[in-house]
């Protein structure tokens, strides 16, 4: 198939891309490095079936509507503004970004008739109640404008499945790490207690570190991704996808630090937007694509510092 990837050069498009040429399709990225690196997908330019990468905008209506000429089968739509923090600084950019860029994207597809995989996230669930976990049924809370915004782009990609019947899913993974994720700013818990584990540097955590996480490994998030949209079980649905466990910030710490000393609390940067507790229920994208997790989060997080230990100068 001929496949495009927006934000096909950040953490997750990085992996995404890669199972896509795996499985061997032809791939263009489209990304305009604000979040991604050039540098995460050098490795498959050479490759016959990595077509282009156009370090471009989605904004860009122009640019869209002249790399569509390409003939899409399927759209993984990743490209987004994803820091919480910066949204609730600056909520333009994130809803531009993640409002009228996918917009845009949707309208191209729906010329073409190009299935849209649109990548929202679990920051859009209000926090779990019990150890059965979230479900897609589980109530959403727009706690930021990054929230607010992915729930839009999640209304508008649906409302073209009902109105124009174009192929979509609607895909939340939990809190996704793994090699290749920056280890600074909100580059993910884990990568930032690892580098500073490494550096012999304080471990901090945000409020009292009672808050949990439901933590999947980058390739199999990648693996969801995918198949999500080779699927037609799941076009029109929105669908889960974590590890079906959660870890508090503190156990996480413990299991990262060499020393309990390291660990340090520190105030909250946006306590109004925190998840007191993730846990994700992915009963759902088991039954429907059969998917479920294969790296648990002990050997993700061994295969995580090994590459963060190598690649220092990547992150």
């Amino acid at each position: 198939m001929n496949i495009l990837v927006t934000g096909g050069a950040g953490f997750i498009g990085r992996w995404v891309v890669k199972r896509l040429l795996e499985d061997g399709h032809d791939v263009w990225v489209v990304d305009d490095l604000s979040n991604g690196r050039k540098e995460n997908i050098e490795e498959f330019f050479d490759l016959n079936n990595f077509r282009e990468f156009i370090h471009g905008d989605i904004k860009d209506r122009k640019l869209l509507s002249n790399l569509f000429e390409s003939k899409f089968d399927i759209c993984y739509h990743l490209g987004a503004s994803i820091n919480v923090q910066d949204s609730i600084d600056d909520p333009e950019t994130t809803f531009n970004n993640d409002v009228i860029g996918t917009f845009n994207v949707l309208e191209e597809c729906r010329r073409q008739n190009t299935k849209i995989v649109f990548m929202s996230t679990c920051m859009v669930y209000d926090k779990a109640k019990d150890e059965n976990g979230i479900t897609e049924l589980h109530p959403t809370k727009p706690a930021s404008p990054y929230a607010g915004s992915k729930i839009a782009g999640e209304n508008m990609v649906l409302s073209y499945w009902y109105a124009y019947k174009l192929p979509a899913v609607v895909i939340r993974p939990f809190n996704t790490y793994g090699p290749f994720q920056k280890t600074g700013g909100e580059g993910g818990v884990v990568a930032i207690f690892i580098r500073r584990n490494l550096e012999g540097k304080t471990l901090n955590i945000y409020g009292d570190g009672t808050q949990t996480r439901d933590l999947l490994y980058v390739e199999d998030c990648a693996r969801f991704v995918v198949e999500s949209g080779y699927s037609d079980k799941v076009n029109g649905e929105i669908v889960n996808a974590g590890l079906g466990r959660d870890i508090s910030i503190n156990g996480l710490a413990k299991m990262i630090a060499d020393s309990e000393e390291q660990i340090k609390h520190v105030p909250h940067i946006h306590p109004q937007s925190e998840i007191q507790k993730l846990l994700c229920n992915y009963s759902k994208a088991k039954r429907l694509l059969g998917w479920e997790p294969t790296v648990m989060l002990e050997e993700g997080i061994k295969k995580t510092e090994e590459w963060i230990k190598n690649n220092l100068h990547l992150v």
